[in-house]
C-alpha cells in the first residue's frame, strides 16, 4: 500500500476574515446587543394594543367574623393615543437601523484589524526567511574571507567586518522573531486560532476607480454617516412623541368582578362595567413643553453629529486614496530596487573573486539587498492596508471584498 502525503493548503486572508466574523467574541457581543435593540419597535407597538389583567383577593375579618374573596378581570384597548404610539414606533425603528449601521461598522473595524494582523504575520514570516537566508550567505562569506586570509589575499579586518555583519543579521533575526510572535498573538485574539502558512496578500475587490466616485460612495454607504442619518430620523420622531404627550387619549375599558362574603345573605357579589375613557391633559406644569424643547435640542445635536460624520468620512476617503497611491508607487519602486540590488550583489561577488572589489563593497551590497527585500514585503502590506482603509471609508469593506479578490504573486 502506497501512502501519498498531501501538502496542507495555505490559509488565505478570506478564510481568516470569515473565521473572525463567525467567532470573534467582541463582534458576537455587538450582534447580541443589536438583537436586543431589535425588540424595541415591538415594545413600542404594544402600547397601542389590547391589554388584560386578572386579579384576586381573599381574607378574613375577625371583628365581623366575615370570610370573603373575589376575582376581577379587566381589559383596556387604546383607541386614540394622540400620536404617542406611532411616534415611538418610528423612533424605535430608526434606532434599530442606526444600530445595524453601527454593527456594520464594527464588522468593518474587525476586518481591518484582521487584515493588519494577517499582513503583520506574513511580513514577519517573510522577514525571518529573508534574514535567515542572508545569515546563511554571510556564513559562506565569513568562511570564504577566512580562507582568503589564510592564503594572504585578505586581511583580518575583512574577516572582522563580515563577522560584524553576521552578528548584526543575527540580532535582526531575534527582533524579527519577537515581532512575529507578537503578530501571531494578535492574530489568535482576532481570528481565534494560530496562523499557519499564509497565502500571499491579495488585491481587494470593489475598489472605486476614482477619488470622486469614492467620495460619493462614502456619503451614500459609510456606516457611521448612515448611522448619523438614522439617528436624526429617530430624534425627529421623538420630537413628535414629546408633543403628543399633551394630546388627548381615548381608550375602551372594561372589567368583570366576582366575589363572595359570609355577611351577605346571598353570599355572592358580581360586578361588570364597560366604557370609553377620555383623558385630556389640561395642565402639566410645563413638563410637556420642556420635553419638546429637550427633544428639539437633541435633534439639532443629531444633525450636527451627522454633518461631522460626513466630513470625517470624506477625510477618510481622501487620506486612504493618498495612502494607496503612495503605497503603490513605493511597491513599484521597491520592485525595481530589489532587481537592482540583486544584480549589484551578484556583480560585486563576482568582482570580489578577482580582487576587483573590497569586503566593504560586499557588505554594502548585501545590506542593500536585504533592505530591498524587506522594503518590498512591507510595501505589499502597505498596499493591502490602504485598500482596506479605502473600502472601509466608502462602506464597502466586507467578506465579499476578499472572497472575490484575486491573489497576487
Amino acid at each position: 500500500m502506497a501512502l501519498v502525503a498531501t501538502p496542507c493548503a495555505a490559509e488565505t486572508l478570506a478564510e481568516a476574515v470569515q473565521s473572525a466574523l463567525l467567532s470573534n467574541p467582541a463582534l458576537n457581543a455587538e450582534e447580541a446587543r443589536q438583537e436586543a435593540l431589535a425588540e424595541t419597535p415591538e415594545q413600542a407597538r404594544a402600547r397601542g394594543r389590547l391589554t388584560a389583567a386578572l386579579g384576586g383577593t381573599g381574607g378574613y375579618d375577625r371583628f365581623d367574623y366575615d370570610t370573603g374573596g373575589g376575582a376581577t378581570i379587566s381589559a383596556s384597548l387604546p383607541l386614540w393615543t394622540g400620536g404617542r404610539v406611532s411616534s415611538a414606533v418610528r423612533a424605535a425603528q430608526h434606532d434599530v437601523s442606526a444600530g445595524e449601521e453601527g454593527l456594520r461598522d464594527a464588522a468593518s473595524v474587525l476586518i481591518t484589524q484582521v487584515v493588519m494582523a494577517y499582513a503583520d504575520v506574513l511580513y514577519g514570516q517573510q522577514a525571518m526567511a529573508i534574514v535567515e537566508t542572508d545569515i546563511g550567505l554571510l556564513h559562506q562569506q565569513v568562511a570564504e574571507a577566512t580562507a582568503r586570509y589564510d592564503l594572504g589575499r585578505a586581511t583580518l579586518t575583512d574577516v572582522a567586518q563580515l563577522e560584524a555583519q553576521l552578528a548584526g543579521a543575527q540580532g535582526q533575526l531575534a527582533d524579527a522573531r519577537a515581532a512575529l510572535e507578537g503578530a501571531k498573538a494578535q492574530y489568535r485574539t482576532l481570528v481565534g486560532r494560530d496562523p499557519e502558512t499564509l497565502d500571499p496578500l491579495p488585491d481587494l475587490a470593489g475598489l472605486p476607480p476614482t477619488r470622486e466616485l469614492a467620495r460619493e460612495q462614502a456619503l451614500a454607504d459609510n456606516p457611521l454617516y448612515r448611522r448619523g442619518d438614522e439617528a436624526v430620523q429617530a430624534a425627529a420622531a421623538r420630537v413628535g412623541e414629546a408633543r403628543s404627550q399633551g394630546a388627548p387619549t381615548v381608550s375602551l375599558d372594561g372589567d368583570y368582578g366576582y366575589g363572595f362574603s359570609d355577611v351577605r345573605n346571598d353570599g355572592y357579589v358580581r360586578s361588570n362595567a364597560v366604557g370609553v375613557t377620555l383623558h385630556v391633559p389640561i395642565l402639566t406644569g410645563g413638563l410637556v413643553a420642556s420635553q419638546v424643547r429637550q427633544a428639539s435640542a437633541e435633534l439639532r445635536a443629531a444633525r450636527f453629529d451627522m454633518d461631522a460624520a460626513g466630513r470625517d468620512a470624506l477625510r477618510q476617503v481622501d487620506t486612504a486614496w493618498a495612502r494607496l497611491a503612495a503605497a503603490r508607487a513605493r511597491l513599484e519602486a521597491n520592485q525595481r530596487r530589489l532587481e537592482a540590488a540583486d544584480l549589484a550583489l551578484s556583480g560585486v561577488r563576482a568582482e570580489y573573486a578577482y580582487d576587483l572589489r573590497s569586503t566593504l563593497d560586499i557588505l554594502v551590497a548585501d545590506e542593500n539587498l536585504r533592505a530591498a527585500r524587506l522594503a518590498l514585503a512591507q510595501s505589499r502590506s502597505d498596499v493591502l492596508l490602504a485598500q482596506a482603509a479605502l473600502l472601509r471609508s466608502t462602506g464597502s469593506l466586507s467578506f465579499a471584498s476578499f472572497a472575490a479578490s484575486g491573489e497576487q504573486d
